[in-house]
């Protein structure tokens, strides 16, 4: 917020928008919730968007602008880089007499108005624009470079249409369309570019927040070429065909830097490419930045605390379990303790982190990298996954002699973590010793801020979360008195969102930390899911599904959503 929270709330006051009262009500659920109070705010219909940018506008001395209402001209669009528009919150939509008017999140924000006249040689005139109208204002540069990558790739397709041309021309022109490719997934956010070959045509999809879209169609004849370009680049062989392969490269798009991690395997007409796009560097972010409510982030915080134990992140591939285990290395890394890591592969390049990759090749596996690292004078190890008892074996007895461990495990939800170590013939009572926290996690969508709207829920709706609530253990006299809300969000579909009714993902999260309670319960008995589970409860210990009805609540995310990840 560019006001304080202070003023904020004497602001609202002052205009009659809200009660003292309502408004300390509001903070307090958007603190546990680890929620901007004014998505809140908005969200719970207790706040309209314009009226608040009105009298935030008065209030500041600046006019309003809202990005949603006009088309900026390319002209103006092009005269600021969009690395600086995203730095600095920032985007030129009309220049008039000289001067060059600019939205801004924070238009007393005299610092960068002072960049941007240096930059452009033209007085500014600030303008002041809200969060989802900016981002909405990003969508076009998108539309900009969307445009230009897609003329460009439309140019060299078209050159290879059906006419014969050289093995020179063609291998020219794939390398520029795989360059083009990579430019234009960047621009829409994408994680992963599938490159694939069936009877007829080449097909290219995006994977963009977690689902597969299809892009476009190419020739047939230019796929060997393709997959040739993407060999060099990866430095892979080129002339195998029929073995799977993987490889990595680094290629700088516009300001940024990014690791690309390839994978070809043979198919029944040809080779697929899967390239999975990586920033260099991990960018640090808070706990609750990943999703994360105030009460996971205490329990978490309380785990890192500690100079020993076992941090486990559970959950399917691609449900953001690596991210967490990195943000969870930024806050502890420091120059004061020696962090390590084994993975497979590496995803991201940690400053002050000394990172080893498993190399079949050369078996070095995970229990070897494990073994090797502990004579490198640890204080933490991140583990890339347990998969076996050897591995399981030595993370425990590191865990036990004074490190701090942090792995993954695939479990479908948190408490499953326990068995699974039982079943690697992990002792008991070793487990209740070194284990800490254990984070079980999947990734939603959220709904597109710029085109949600409410309904009331219906029904079927309802008995839609009792039944799920039902398999998540809760009784019937407990799903009887649940909190259900009384209405749910979409996303109607806009241009911000590609007209799919979200944009951006975060996690949804079930975690216990093992306290003296559970680690006597599991030191002494039998393990009994049902017993554990009930510990569990009156520890606020809550499942998937119930954190992602907070944020169903508050309008973060749908409930079909939510159950597409919770049934995955």
């Amino acid at each position: 917020m560019i006001i304080s929270l202070e003023e904020l709330k004497k602001l609202l006051i002052n205009n009659n928008l809200i009660d003292e009262i309502t408004f300390k009500e509001i903070h307090k659920e958007s603190q546990r919730l680890n929620i901007n109070i004014l998505d809140l705010l908005f969200s719970q219909r207790l706040l309209d968007k314009d009226y608040y940018a009105n009298i935030l506008s008065d209030y500041l001395k600046v006019k309003r602008i809202n990005l949603k209402q006009i088309t900026i001209p390319k002209n103006i669009l092009r005269l600021i880089p969009e690395k600086i528009v995203l730095d600095k919150k920032i985007i030129p939509f009309k220049e008039e007499n000289g001067i060059l008017h600019l939205a801004m999140i924070n238009p007393n924000d005299y610092e960068t108005i002072n960049f941007i006249a240096n930059l452009t040689h033209k007085k500014i005139e600030p303008y002041l624009v809200l969060e989802d109208e900016f981002q909405f204002g990003l969508t076009f540069y998108q539309k900009l470079y969307q445009e230009e990558y897609e003329d460009i790739l439309k140019n060299e397709i078209s050159q290879i249409g059906n006419m014969e041309i050289t093995e020179e021309i063609q291998n020219i022109s794939a390398a520029k369309i795989i360059d083009n490719l990579l430019s234009y997934a960047v621009g829409l956010n994408t994680s992963d570019i599938h490159i694939e070959i069936f009877y007829e045509y080449s097909l290219i999809r995006f994977r963009i927040d977690g689902i597969l879209k299809e892009i476009m169609k190419l020739p047939k004849k230019i796929h060997s070429s393709l997959i040739a370009r993407i060999k060099i680049l990866a430095n892979l062989q080129i002339d195998e065909h029929f073995r799977p392969q993987d490889g990595r490269f680094k290629t700088k798009l516009g300001d940024f830097e990014f690791d690309i991690r390839v994978s070809i395997i043979p198919t029944i007409y040809g080779e697929k490419a899967v390239l999975r796009l990586l920033a260099s560097t991990f960018k640090p972010s808070a706990l609750s930045d990943l999703g994360l409510n105030s009460f996971h982030e205490e329990l978490i915080k309380k785990a890192i605390k500690k100079s020993y134990g076992m941090i486990i992140s559970t959950g399917p591939t691609g449900s953001g379990k690596t991210t967490t285990l990195y943000t969870i290395i930024q806050l502890l890394n420091s120059s004061e303790v020696n962090i390590c890591t084994i993975e497979d592969p590496i995803e991201y390049e940690l400053p002050r982190v000394n990172q080893m990759q498993v190399n079949p090749k050369i078996n070095l596996s995970f229990a070897e990298g494990l073994r090797a690292l502990l004579r490198q004078d640890p204080n933490i190890i991140m583990v890339g996954e347990i998969r076996d008892y050897e591995t399981a074996d030595i993370a425990v007895q590191s865990a036990l002699t004074g490190h701090l461990i942090l792995t993954t495990l695939h479990t479908n939800d948190a408490i499953s973590s326990i068995p699974r170590l039982l079943d690697l013939k992990i002792p008991k009572y070793l487990v209740a010793s070194t284990l800490s926290v254990v984070i079980a996690q999947r990734l939603v969508r959220k709904i597109c801020l710029n085109c949600i709207y409410s309904t009331e829920i219906k029904n079927y709706q309802i008995e839609t979360i009792k039944e799920q609530l039902s398999k998540d253990g809760l009784s019937e006299k407990e799903i009887n008195e649940y909190p259900i809300t009384k209405y749910l969000f979409k996303g109607k579909g806009c241009e911000l969102c590609s007209y799919s009714g979200y944009r951006g993902r975060t996690g949804i999260f079930e975690i216990f930390f093992m306290d003296d309670e559970l680690i006597d319960y599991l030191a002494r008995k039998e393990f009994n899911l049902v017993e554990f589970k009930s510990i569990l409860k009156r520890k606020n210990y809550k499942t998937m599904f119930q954190d992602g009805l907070e944020k169903l609540t508050v309008g973060i995310a749908s409930l079909e959503e939510i159950l597409r990840v919770i049934r995955e």
